[in-house]
This record gives structure tokens, sequence and C-alpha cells, in this order.
């Protein structure tokens, strides 16, 4: 997840939705997993306003991650000139890339230890507390007196951009009702999009520390909203809070809904939870964990060797291939309200028409639109910009780009952070769901510090279609082993994954 794939996954990023769930027994593990509760389906009469109020509050967190990740696409290339003035050193172009990437080092660097501390403290206190090292990092790029400092700040934000991966997508899921439980979680990955957008349109024409200023405020003015919505209700009945989780689901419900309903079953839960301890090797390494694991991983795998890297940084080539007279920025800004667009789209969409069939149309048109970009630079690299065969096709490139955005930012864009909450029982949450968004950050490094040396080594046309192959395979997956977690409770997911049905409790607490 490069800064200039955004789309964060991105990617980031998504995000790492956690919602209750809960195992055979209820039971939680007891080395520093998630303390949230399983909460059963609770019907539908509550108030929805205030869930998604709180859910748009946590998520411009989002904003803040998202101006972040694109930070990069606009300032890099400013500051890595040789007549750049916006700071009063020079910036090589081998320390511009080591400026953009250090973020996902700094991400991955926190996902694991996020996870702790949100279920030490609370949700709504881990997210206030990143405000401080958002801040600051973003207080070094600004006033930096040399290269040392402006890394050490963009290391700093990714640490803080990283734990909002984690923390605001589990918020959102604990405080949805089952009903709009996708969309609450979706909204992380779009206000993440609409971060980009900011990015690629205000830094591209101000000032570099104008920019920098104003993407300070943004977790500052995140704090001061968020500051005034409630705590997760799961995390207060955990720690025994009981006044305080039945205020939070009044708050979030509204004094119509049958709260003492909600909070007697979570305390249930709760109680469950502790009374029947299993030792982490144990829970993780069940039938039905073993899948959860292979199916959050191999999603986090295909989102990142997606090809959306390889799309992104040929933007402005792909432009000019079709020709296009639009300058640079604007190019860049037009992707970035493709992402935003189709973004909303799947977060209206997605507890309609399930996740999966948004997985396998984004694989399969990802797909398509590698290989047609595939052939279009292939051609190029053989015949000549100039040749007769390129300028017949030079609509080809445009097209695929747009297709290609649409359908990453529909499926493998948002869904896999998803469907990590999803599938996961509460015994092994927090360590898959830290695990994966380390996984995820670690091969958005990975491929953003390769791709260049790959697309020299093999050719651009080549590692499309090497794209395009991964695609292919990502389809047979998502086919014969991602279930349909959508309308799902917990015990149905489990039941697709392996579970016995026997074994699994109703919300009456019965076999």
């Amino acid at each position: 997840m490069t800064e200039k794939t955004q789309i964060v996954n991105t990617e980031t990023i998504g995000l790492l939705e956690k919602k209750p769930v809960a195992g055979n027994n209820g039971a939680m593990a007891d080395v520093g997993v998630s303390q949230s509760v399983l909460v059963e389906p609770r019907g539908d009469n509550g108030r929805k306003l205030p869930q998604y109020i709180a859910a748009l509050s946590a998520t411009l967190g989002a904003l803040a991650a998202g101006s972040m990740l694109g930070w990069s696409s606009p300032v890099v290339f400013k500051i890595t000139q040789a007549n750049s003035t916006d700071y009063d050193f020079d910036v090589s172009s081998t320390q511009g890339d080591w400026v953009s990437s250090l973020i996902n080092l700094g991400a991955a660097a926190v996902c694991f230890p996020i996870g702790l501390i949100m279920d030490a403290i609370g949700r709504k206190k881990t997210m206030l507390l990143l405000t401080l090292p958002f801040t600051l990092g973003w207080l070094l790029i600004t006033f930096a007196p040399n290269v040392g400092t402006l890394m050490a700040g963009r290391f700093i934000t990714g640490v803080a951009g990283g734990a909002f991966c984690v923390t605001a997508p589990a918020y959102n899921s604990e405080i949805a009702q089952d009903s709009i439980r996708g969309t609450l979680g979706s909204f992380f990955q779009l206000m993440i999009t609409v971060g980009i957008l900011f990015a690629y349109a205000v830094g591209s024409y101000t000032s570099v520390f104008i920019f920098n200023i104003l993407c300070t405020l943004i977790p500052i003015i995140f704090a001061l909203i968020f500051f005034f919505m409630p705590e997760s209700p799961n995390f207060l009945v955990v720690k025994g809070k009981l006044d305080e989780a039945r205020e939070s689901l009044i708050r979030l419900r509204g004094r119509n809904y049958d709260v003492d309903s909600e909070l007697t079953n979570l305390q249930n839960k709760a109680e469950a939870a502790k009374s029947n301890p299993v030792s982490f090797l144990s829970a993780i390494t069940k039938k039905t964990a073993l899948k959860a694991l292979l199916i959050c991983y191999a999603l986090m795998l295909f989102q990142q060797l997606s090809g959306i890297n390889a799309v992104i940084f040929n933007t402005s080539a792909i432009f000019s291939s079709a020709g296009a007279t639009i300058p640079a920025p604007i190019a860049t800004i037009i992707i970035g309200v493709i992402q935003v667009i189709a973004t909303f789209i799947s977060s209206v969409v997605v507890d309609r028409l399930g996740r999966r069939i948004l997985l396998l149309f984004s694989a399969l048109v990802m797909c398509l639109c590698s290989t047609a970009l595939g052939v279009f630079f292939f051609l190029k690299d053989t015949h000549g910009g100039e040749s007769s065969i390129v300028e017949a096709i030079s609509w080809l490139p445009l097209l695929s780009l747009s297709l290609f955005i649409v359908s990453f930012s529909l499926g493998f864009g948002p869904i896999p952070w998803m469907m990590a909450g999803e599938l996961c029982l509460i015994d092994i949450k927090s360590f898959v769901g830290s695990t994966a968004g380390t996984f995820n950050w670690l091969l958005s490094f990975t491929v953003t510090s390769t791709f260049n040396s790959l697309n020299t080594a093999i050719g651009s046309g080549q590692v499309f279609w090497m794209f395009a192959g991964i695609m292919v395979l990502g389809f047979v997956f998502i086919f014969f082993i991602v279930p349909e977690t959508k309308g799902k409770s917990v015990d149905e997911i489990q039941i697709m994954l392996g579970a016995e049905p026997e074994t699994q409790t109703n919300v009456d607490g019965k076999k």
C-alpha cells in the first residue's frame, strides 16, 4: 500500500473490523486477546442515526490516516526537485522513496501492540490518545530541519495511522446493530479515500508548509469531536462498568430500544468467557480458526498483489498514452474522485449484495483490466509509442485504469479488512486482526520498494500480466473457499467454516 496506491487498502486501508464473536464455549484466550464480547443478533428497532454519527466521528481518524497516505504523491515530487525551496535541505530521489514508504513500517510496527492497548484502556481512550503521536509526527514533518527529522515524522505518523486501522473499525463494529454492521464497517475505507483525495487536491495546489499545517489540524479536530462520543458498550461490560455500558447503549440505540435485554446478553457472554477460559494454542489450532486464518491472510495477500500499485504508478503514463492532455495533478485528483465514489457505492451495497459477490466481481474485472494494460504496454515497449497499432488502441489504457480503480474500491479495497473481523472468534480476533494488519503493511512496503526494479527487470507489460495471473488465483480462492457472511449470525458463520452445528450456542445459552 504505497501512498500512490492510497487505496489502502488501503489500504489501506478497509479496515480490520472487530465485530464481537464467540467460540463454541464463548471463551476468551488468556494471552493479549480482545476483551470485546460476542453480540448475538439484537433486532432492528433501535435508532440508527446516533450509530452513524458515532461511526463517522470515529472515522475522522481515518481521514487523518488518508491524508498521511496521500501526502507523498504531491509533496515528494516537489521536495526532490533540484530547485525546491519547501525545506531548508535537499532531498534526493532515494531519500524521497524512504520518506514515502516509512509510514508502512511505522504502521506494521504498531498493529499488534495496539490490540493489547485498546483492550486495556478502551477503544475511545486509545483513539483519543493517538492524537498525540499524529500531531507530533505532523509537527516534525512541518518544521523538519533535516531529512532525518522528516523521516522520523513520517514514521511516527505511520504508527498513528496504522493504529487507527485497528481501533476505528473495531469501535464501529462494536457499536453497530447487525443490520448496519457492514455499512458502518465500510465507513473507515470511505474516509481513507476522502483523506487521500484531500491530499491530492490540496497538496497539489498549496505550498508544502500550508498543506502540512492543514494535515496537522485534522487529528486535532477529530479529538475535539470524538471526545463527546460514547465508549464501546462491549468493552464497558467486560470491565464490569454496567451502568456506563447501559448509558452507552441508550445513547447509541435510543430510549425506546430494549437496552436491558442486550445488556444482559453482553453480561452473560462476558461471564461465560471468564468462567471458561481456553489456552491460546487450543483456540488458534481449531479447524474453524485455521480456515479463518487462511482466508484472512489470503485476502490481504491478494489485496496487495492485485496490481493496484502498478496501476497507480502508471497513472500519468496511462493518461498521456490515451492522448489526454490532463496535467499530472489533475489526473491524480480524478483517480481520487473515482476511489471515493466507488467506495461510497460499496458502503451502500455491501449489506445488500454481500461480500463474496463484490470480491468475485472485483477480482474478475481487475484481472481483465490488468491483462488489457499488459497488452498495451507490451505493444508500446515492442513497437514504440508512435506505432499505428499502439495509436489504434490508445483508448484502452484509460478505460482499463478507470474500471480497475472502480472494481478495486468496490471489493478488494474495503472487504478484506471487514472479513477479518467477521470470520474470527473472540479468542483469536485480536491476534488475527493485528497480525493481518502487520502482514498487509509489510506487503505494501515490499511491493512499493520492489516495483520499479521488477518493472525494469521483466518489463511493464509482463508485470501487469503477472498481476492478472494473481487475480485469477484470487478469483478461484474466493469462489471455492470464502463464505458469504452477509446477514449471517456468528454461529452460522462458524458452521460454514466447519464447526459442528450442535456445538453452537443460541441466544438463550442453550445447545
